[in-house]
């Protein structure tokens, strides 16, 4: 799990924000923590399967949180194309 792939500029953190650039095609690629919602989630990962992105489990929300350099844990991040 490559987690430092995250570490540039051309991401988005959270799930609204994750939504919105799938709805955009923006994403080439999405991390989701193993430890969220599945009721969180379920919209988010039938939305990258429609528009073949790419998906990640991360252990967790926390880990995905610090690999996003913010001091929140995370649910789910992407990279922007």
């Amino acid at each position: 799990m490559p987690l430092n792939e995250l570490a540039v500029s051309g991401r988005v953190v959270g799930e609204r924000e994750v939504r919105r650039a799938l709805s955009r095609n923006l994403l080439k690629k999405i991390f989701v923590a193993a430890d969220s919602d599945a009721k969180v989630l379920k919209g988010i990962l039938e939305a990258a399967a429609k528009s073949s992105v790419q998906v990640e489990e991360v252990d967790s929300k926390l880990k995905l949180g610090r690999a996003c350099a913010i001091d929140k844990s995370a649910a789910v991040a992407g990279l922007l194309r």
